[in-house]
C-alpha cells in the first residue's frame, strides 16, 4: 500500500489559494476563502496490490530507485495510453496526452502504439511492458480518461486520486446510469436490428420492407456475437467468418423463399456494425501526420477484415442459393435504388434515427446525444449538399465525391469544435459557481447555471445522467448550512465534515469541469461519413463485377473516400486552430498572463487532435532545451540513480 497523500478535496483548495494569493480576494467569496480552511476530508490512496503482477513488480523497482510518485506515475500514463487505445485507436490523441504527462512530470518514458499492440518503455529502456488491446468503441470511457489525464496535468489532482478516478471508472461508479443497459449484452442486442435498418435505407436506398427484413437479419447477427463473445478465447477470431457467413445465409433463404427484396441493401446494413469505417480514415490521417509503420498497418488491416465479412456474406448467399450467388444479386438490382430520398422529408429523419443507433453502439452517454447529433447532421447535410450540387458537373470522375467528402468532414471538425468550445467555458462557469467563485455573477450567468441546473434535474429525474450531478446540488446547500453554523456564535461546529462519497463529487467536480475532447463527439460523426459499408460495396463489386462497371478500381475508389476525408478533417481542425490563434493575437493585449498561457497550452491540445506530436527522445539534436527547475531536479534525481 502507498503512503497517504494529499485529500480529495486539498488541490480543489489549493487551487483557490493560488488565484487569492495572485489576485488577493478579487473574485472569490469570502465563503470559499473560509471554506478551503475548514473543511476536513479523508486520506486516500492508490492500492498498488490490484495491479497485473507485471506492472505491479515495474511499479516496485521504479518506486525504490526513484519515489512512489513517480512509478505511479508511470502506471498511470500506461493505464491511460491502454484505455484510450482500447476505446478509439486513435493513435495521435493518445500519443498526445503521454506527452503531456511525460513533459509535465518528467518521465523517462517511451511507447510504441501499435494498431492491436502497444510497448512501453521506461528508464531508457530498463523495464518494458507489452499489451495486447482489442479495438471496442466507448465514448464515455475515453471521454473520462482523457479528461482525468487533464485535471492531473494542471495539477488539480493527484496521481493517487487520478488512479483511483480510473479504477472507479471502470466498476461504473463515475458512469452514466443511462449507458448500463446499452453498454454490454444482452442489453446491447437492441441495436443492432434498429442500426441495420435505419442504415439500409438512409446510406443503401433500400425499401421500407428492407427495413423489416435488416432488422431480423441484424438480431441474428448480434445474437451471434453476444454468443461467441460469451465463451472467449479464440471463439472471438471466428465473429466476422460467422457472421458474414450467417447474413448471407439468412438473407439468401428470404429472397428465394419468402419475399424478394434489395439484397445488397440489406447485406450492407447489417454489416455495417461489423465495419470498422473510422480505421480508414484515420489510417491515412496518420500516414500524413508523419505516423507511416502505425498508419499503414491499421489501413491494410481493416482493409482485409473488411473484405473477410464481405467474402463470408457472398459464401453464404451461394449456400443458401445452391450456387447461384450471382444470379441472386444481379437480379435484386431491380429492387434497388427506388427511394429518392432527396424527394423524401424523412431523410433527416431517418438519418438521425441511424445516427442515434450509431451513439449506442459508440456507448456516448444518452444525456450527450443532442451535442453528438448536431455534429453528425452538419457533417452529413455538408456531404450531402455539395455532392448532389456537383455531381452533374463530375459524371467522369470521382471527384465530386472527394469534395463532398471534404466539406463534411471539415464542417463536422468545425462544428464539434466550436461545440466543444462552448461547452468547456459552461462546464467551467457551472462549477466556479458551485464553489462560489464567483462573486457578483451576470444576468447571463444567472441563466446560464439556472438552465445547466434545471437540465441536471431533468437528466436525473430521466434516469439519463450521472445520479451524482443531482447530488451535488444537495451537497451544495450541505456545505452552506454547515458553514452558517460555524460561524454562528450559538453553534458548537469547530469544522466542516464530508462524506467519503460527497469527497467523490468533488472530485467528480473537478474532473468533470476539464475540456471536453472534440473528438469524442466527433469519431462517430466520422463513422457515418465513410460510412465503413461504402468501403465494404466496393469489395463486393470485385466479387460480383458489375456488367456496366467492369473497370471501377476498388482500390482508387477506396483511396478517394478514405484521403478526401482525412484531408477534410485536418483542413476543419487547421481552420479551428488558425482562428483560435488569429483571436489570440488580437486578445493578448486585453488578457492576463494566466489567459495567454491556458490559450498556448489549447494551441498544443489543437495541435495533437490531428498531427503527431514531438519528443526530444525523436531528435535531441534538433530541440532546444530550456533549463528550469523541473530539469534540475531531474538531473539530482539521475545523480542519486
Amino acid at each position: 500500500m502507498s503512503a497517504p497523500q494529499q485529500s480529495l478535496v486539498t488541490p480543489l483548495m489549493d487551487d483557490v489559494d493560488r488565484d487569492e494569493k495572485r489576485h488577493g480576494n478579487r473574485g472569490l467569496s469570502q465563503r470559499t476563502i473560509r471554506l478551503k480552511r475548514k473543511i476536513v476530508t479523508s486520506e486516500r490512496t492508490f492500492d498498488v496490490n490490484t495491479l497485473p503482477p507485471d506492472m505491479r513488480r515495474v511499479y516496485g523497482h521504479l518506486a525504490a530507485k526513484f519515489g512512489e510518485e513517480y512509478g505511479l506515475l508511470f502506471i498511470f500514463a500506461m493505464r491511460t495510453a491502454v484505455e484510450l487505445h482500447r476505446a478509439w485507436h486513435m493513435t495521435l490523441l493518445t500519443n498526445s496526452i503521454l506527452q503531456s504527462v511525460k513533459d509535465k512530470f518528467g518521465i523517462r518514458m517511451t511507447w510504441n502504439l501499435g494498431v492491436v499492440k502497444c510497448i512501453f518503455r521506461v528508464e531508457d529502456g530498463g523495464y518494458e511492458l507489452h499489451r495486447k488491446i482489442p479495438y471496442d468503441y466507448d465514448s464515455e470511457y475515453q471521454d473520462i480518461y482523457y479528461r482525468i489525464a487533464e485535471a492531473l496535468v494542471e495539477e488539480k489532482i493527484t496521481v493517487h486520486e487520478a488512479l483511483i478516478y480510473q479504477t472507479e471508472a471502470k466498476k461504473g461508479v463515475h458512469t452514466a446510469k443511462s449507458l448500463k443497459f446499452l453498454r454490454d449484452f444482452p442489453g446491447r442486442l437492441v441495436l443492432y436490428p434498429f442500426q441495420a435498418a435505419t442504415i439500409a435505407v438512409i446510406f443503401f436506398n433500400g425499401k421500407f420492407y428492407d427495413m423489416g427484413v435488416a432488422a431480423v437479419v441484424g438480431l441474428a447477427a448480434g445474437l451471434i456475437e453476444y454468443g461467441l463473445s460469451s465463451i472467449g478465447g479464440q471463439t472471438k477470431v471466428l465473429i466476422d467468418v460467422i457472421v458474414g457467413l450467417s447474413t448471407g445465409i439468412i438473407g439468401g433463404l428470404w429472397y428465394n423463399h419468402v419475399a424478394n427484396f434489395c439484397v445488397s441493401s440489406v447485406l450492407l446494413g447489417v454489416l455495417y456494425w461489423f465495419f470498422y469505417g473510422t480505421a480508414f480514415v484515420i489510417g491515412i490521417l496518420e500516414i500524413i501526420a508523419g505516423e507511416l509503420e502505425t498508419g499503414v498497418t491499421r489501413f491494410m488491416a481493416v482493409s482485409i477484415k473488411t473484405f473477410v465479412l464481405s467474402l463470408g456474406a457472398s459464401l453464404g448467399l451461394m449456400l443458401s442459393s445452391g450456387g447461384g450467388a450471382m444470379e441472386v444479386w444481379t437480379e435484386s438490382e431491380e429492387f434497388c435504388d427506388q427511394t429518392n430520398l432527396g424527394e423524401d422529408w424523412w431523410r433527416i429523419p431517418m438519418y438521425l434515427a441511424s445516427s442515434v443507433a450509431v451513439l449506442g453502439q459508440y456507448r456516448l452517454p444518452i444525456s450527450q446525444y443532442v451535442r453528438a447529433l448536431i455534429v453528425m447532421l452538419a457533417g452529413y447535410e455538408a456531404q450531402y449538399a455539395v455532392f448532389h450540387g456537383i455531381s452533374e458537373s463530375f459524371t467522369e470522375d470521382n471527384l465530386d465525391t472527394a469534395a463532398s467528402n471534404i466539406a463534411g468532414a471539415a464542417a463536422a471538425a468545425v462544428t464539434a469544435s466550436v461545440l466543444a468550445e462552448i461547452i468547456n467555458w459552461g462546464r467551467q462557469y457551472y462549477m466556479d459557481r458551485l464553489l462560489s467563485k464567483i462573486e457578483n455573477p451576470t444576468v447571463l450567468g444567472n441563466l446560464v447555471f439556472g438552465c445547466m441546473k434545471v437540465s441536471i434535474k431533468l437528466e436525473s429525474c430521466f434516469g439519463l445522467g450521472r445520479s451524482s450531478d443531482f447530488e451535488r446540488l444537495d451537497l451544495d446547500k450541505k456545505l452552506d448550512q454547515q458553514m452558517s453554523e460555524l460561524y454562528d456564535d450559538n453553534h458548537n461546529r469547530d469544522k466542516i465534515e464530508v462524506t467519503e462519497r460527497e469527497e467523490n463529487l468533488f472530485l467528480e467536480l473537478i474532473v468533470g469541469s476539464k475540456d471536453l475532447n472534440p473528438w469524442a463527439i466527433l469519431m462517430p460523426a466520422v463513422y457515418q461519413l465513410v460510412p465503413g459499408s461504402v468501403i465494404a460495396k466496393l469489395w463486393f463489386h470485385s466479387i460480383f463485377p458489375p456488367p456496366d462497371d467492369s473497370t471501377e478500381s476498388t482500390f482508387s475508389s477506396l483511396m478517394v473516400i478514405s484521403t478526401s476525408l482525412a484531408l477534410g478533417l485536418i483542413l476543419g481542425f487547421a481552420v479551428v486552430q488558425s482562428s483560435f490563434w488569429l483571436g489570440g493575437k488580437f486578445a493578448q493585449h486585453f488578457e492576463s498572463d494566466d489567459q495567454t498561457e491556458a490559450r498556448r497550452r489549447h494551441q498544443t491540445k489543437m495541435g495533437g487532435m490531428y498531427t503527431a506530436g514531438t519528443s526530444a527522445d525523436d531528435d535531441p539534436g534538433s530541440t532546444t532545451l530550456i533549463v528550469t527547475e523541473d530539469d534540475e531536479a531531474e538531473s539530482v534525481r539521475d545523480d542519486e540513480a
